[in-house]
């Protein structure tokens, strides 16, 4: 079956003078001549991404989108309608948002994180920014203190709201986030918790005992840069300890009791101290 929005491999049917045809079950498909490897005979496989042009016929492209239906991509605002917005996707022709699909106005020249979809009905790809109401929200192949991917979505007063994994939508609390993220950034996280309510608690951190782990080698790393000894401890200021291990008082303390039990550093009044 040929899926709109997305890749396939197909078979070469016939050459002609604008292109050549691609063989699929429900019609042929165009793969126009500008697209067309120099070495494609008929009989040939070829994979293709397959959209539908501005008359609503499906064609093919060797160009490669930012995404497929289903992912969620951080894309530029191209031009404005009446009846939604164009972003630049990568393909000649661009991805339409839709004035209904629109969660706030969207702005040319900037970015969004836009979920690519499929009408069904018509076989149109378009884009939402409604993140939120069009991510997944059966959480049973989730579990608490799980590695996933996260894309920075945007931030709110006590949180920063991220997409999960290309599929759910979740929060990383001001606490739990150390570092500076911005929207259309990628990183790892960790489910912290999977809350009774549908939503989904992010950290930074491995929950837990791996936490300290982490944050102890992170210290370790940081007094060998720095020739042995750092002017930190249990009476420095939060700023200060956040500033410079990207981590919180609390969990620095954390940190530097694992090490001082493993006999690596020695605590005293004037810092930290690789032995």
């Amino acid at each position: 079956m040929l899926k709109i929005g997305s890749y396939n491999e197909l078979i070469v049917d016939s050459v002609v003078e604008f292109g050549v045809y691609l063989h699929s079950e429900e019609e042929r498909i165009l793969l126009p001549q500008k697209y067309v490897p120099e070495d494609l005979n008929v009989g040939d496989s070829i994979n293709v991404f397959v959209y539908t042009d501005s008359e609503d016929r499906p064609i093919a492209t060797t160009i490669k989108p930012s995404g497929v239906v289903g992912d969620f991509v951080y894309i530029e605002a191209k031009d404005v309608a009446p009846f939604g917005t164009f972003m630049d996707w990568g393909l000649e022709k661009d991805l339409l948002v839709p004035k209904s699909e629109q969660q706030d106005k969207l702005i040319i020249g900037s970015k969004y994180i836009v979920k690519i979809c499929l009408d069904e009905i018509t076989d149109r790809v378009y884009g939402t920014t409604k993140i939120s109401a069009n991510s997944e929200k059966d959480l049973k192949e989730l579990t608490e203190l799980q590695k996933v991917e996260l894309l920075i979505h945007s931030e709110t007063n006590i949180g920063i709201m991220a997409v999960i994994d290309n599929r759910y939508f979740g929060m990383l609390y001001k606490n739990e986030t150390y570092k500076k993220l911005s929207v259309g950034e990628r990183v790892t996280g960790y489910i912290m918790r999977l809350r009774e309510d549908g939503k989904i608690d992010l950290t930074l951190k491995t929950p837990g005992y791996n936490s300290v782990e982490g944050s102890g080698e992170s210290v370790f790393a940081k007094l060998k840069e720095a020739g042995g000894s750092l002017p930190y401890h249990d009476k420095s200021s939060p700023d200060d300890i956040k500033k410079v291990f990207s981590m919180s008082k609390k969990e620095f303390k954390k940190a530097i009791g694992s090490l001082f039990k493993s006999g690596l550093i020695e605590l005293n009044k004037d810092g930290i101290k690789l032995k």
